[in-house]
């Protein structure tokens, strides 16, 4: 009797585990494929929550196969763009991709096409993909002419019905101009720069990512190296831009209920921070720095009280221990009790919260704001000389109305003072120095309005123009002023950008994307705070965009 009850039991956990997807992510640089996820949702044909990026790439093939079932509703042109990303999927659908290009046909298990080029494996258990990457864009602006490009590979494999691993690299080159430092405020990618290797005018990095992840049927585990981005937004998120360079995180995703969707991940970030302890010459009187380790834990849960209303709440916590905290190992925990209790009466570690809200009740209408907090304090609210630390965003697309292929959203972000900053270097919220949070950092604002749409196949044209401003640039100590949350908000600018963007993408084969831009921009910098403006300029704005600047950019994608 005891053994049949362990034997029943075994049976009803192993049924549990029984999943329906698998986890290998689509990387949040898929600006095109994740814009017409969110229009599928925003006109009712799946339901997303779009709060939590990135997607997994079988989750977006039964998205696109359920908007397949539906494509009625879609103009022609985005049947056309369906068609594009449902052969991108293939392997996710449990299809081998057929048609043109195909340099082998009607073979049961191997398909392997050279237009796009990639090769596809799919048997009982293993099914994998393998292709190149290459991407090249060429500026023509006023001030400079430059271009940059990137070249690797990526696979994605899935074993049984469980696992799947993937990896991707892409070596970049910037020529002349280098698009990402730490202190630019820009929405280009961060990495860690190598300048003028071998004699070359301009930079080189390298971004590893990928993972091994286990799912299940109400969940996910894994270990991967990725962007993240949290936060609703068409213009760049206020929580996890996805921005900085990608960090190592376990990743944990629990879907137990239809109204219930909880994200979790630890990560360990690289502080930049000279451990002088354990640095030391090496042979040749070449200097090795160690780094203080970093690490960083959050949490987010959405709830979905009506169809197509998300509410999603969470926290996180920046610390820099020695070694990994079992605390912070716990899921489901409010990170700054914990730190209270770990370092009370001394310098605490940096935590945040963070909230999100996401309406698609109205079909054809996406409402969506979220606020990310930065050591709140509850003696601060109605108190009009103090505030909090804080960044809102807020905004709005309107979709397949009153055309099937137009799309117009406008969006408007706000950020106080010290917001994203803290005083202890290596507990502040950045990686590689480039902050995790919004691009325009602390004491800073920004709205951006935009218009698409799709004439013909899948040719889109866009329209948009945005104006940033940061204010003043106030230091992270204690008594300048007595007060931190004492310094006005937006008193004084330093810096603004006001531009122009016209653009035009075709997706004449999957995974191949081609695209040309134009903008018009203006970068100005003011004197303010004892610093010239030529400072901030040098500060905030790569040169090529100095003063007012025309840009033509055109390129290509390959493998996305």
């Amino acid at each position: 009797m005891k053994q049949a009850l362990w034997i029943t039991l075994a049976i009803c956990i192993y049924s549990s585990t029984v999943v329906k997807s698998q986890t290998a992510y689509e990387h949040v640089s898929n600006h095109d494929l994740y814009n017409f996820i969110d229009y599928l949702a925003t006109i009712h044909l799946i339901e997303v929550n779009t709060t939590i990026k990135p997607y997994s790439r079988e989750q977006i093939a039964y998205w696109l196969t359920e908007a397949d079932g539906q494509r009625e509703r879609l103009s022609k042109s985005q049947q056309k763009t369906l068609d594009i990303y449902l052969s991108e999927y293939a392997m996710e659908r449990g299809l081998l991709k057929r048609g043109g290009g195909a340099l082998v046909k009607d073979h049961e298990h191997l398909s392997l096409h050279i237009l796009p080029p990639e090769l596809t494996w799919r048997d009982s258990l293993f099914r994998t993909i393998i292709r190149p990457i290459y991407g090249a864009r060429y500026f023509a602006s006023t001030n400079a002419s430059f271009y940059h490009t990137y070249g690797g590979a990526e696979a994605i494999a899935y074993i049984d019905e469980r696992w799947s691993v993937y990896a991707s690299l892409r070596d970049n080159y910037q020529n002349k101009e280098l698009l990402a430092r730490p202190s630019y405020l820009t929405q280009e990618p961060g990495g860690n720069y190598k300048f003028n290797v071998m004699g070359r005018e301009g930079g080189d990095y390298s971004e590893m990512r990928g993972g091994i992840t286990y799912t299940w049927n109400w969940g996910s585990l894994g270990l991967i190296k990725d962007h993240i981005a949290w936060g609703d937004n068409n213009n760049g998120s206020n929580i996890f831009s996805g921005r900085a360079p990608s960090f190592p995180v376990i990743k944990l995703n629990l879907n137990p209920v239809s109204w219930l969707d909880f994200n979790y991940f630890h990560g360990w970030l690289t502080s930049m921070v000279i451990d002088s302890v354990n640095s030391y010459y090496v042979p040749g009187g070449q200097f090795r720095a160690t780094y203080y380790p970093k690490y960083i834990a959050a949490n987010m849960y959405t709830f979905t009280p009506l169809r197509r209303l998300n509410f999603s709440i969470g926290n996180a916590i920046v610390y820099d221990n020695q070694n990994v905290h079992a605390g912070y190992l716990i899921p489901f925990f409010f990170f700054k009790s914990l730190t209270h209790t770990f370092n009370a009466r001394i310098l605490n570690n940096n935590s945040m919260m963070f909230m999100n809200i996401s309406s698609r009740q109205i079909r054809h209408v996406h409402l969506y704001a979220s606020l990310y907090v930065d050591e709140f304090s509850i003696t601060r609210v109605g108190d009009p000389d103090r505030h909090n630390f804080w960044s809102f965003k807020g905004g709005f697309s309107l979709e397949g109305w009153p055309l099937k292929d137009f799309r117009l959203i406008a969006e408007t972000t706000r950020t106080s003072p010290m917001t994203y900053q803290h005083r202890v270097p290596t507990t502040t919220f950045e990686t590689n120095n480039f902050n995790l949070g919004h691009y325009l950092r602390s004491n800073s604002m920004d709205y951006f309005v935009g218009i698409t749409y799709t004439p013909v196949s899948t040719l889109e044209i866009a329209a948009g123009y945005g104006y940033a401003l940061k204010a003043n640039v106030y230091p992270y100590i204690y008594g300048t002023p007595d007060r931190l949350d004492e310094y006005p908000i937006l008193q004084d600018k330093t810096w603004t950008d006001e531009t122009i963007k016209l653009r035009a993408r075709m997706m004449p084969l999957p995974n191949l994307r081609i695209f040309a831009e134009y903008r018009h921009s203006h970068h100005k910098a003011y004197d303010v705070d004892g610093t010239d403006a030529e400072s901030y300029l040098e500060m905030f704005s790569p040169a090529f965009l100095h003063g007012k600047t025309n840009t033509l950019i055109f390129g290509l994608a390959l493998g996305i």
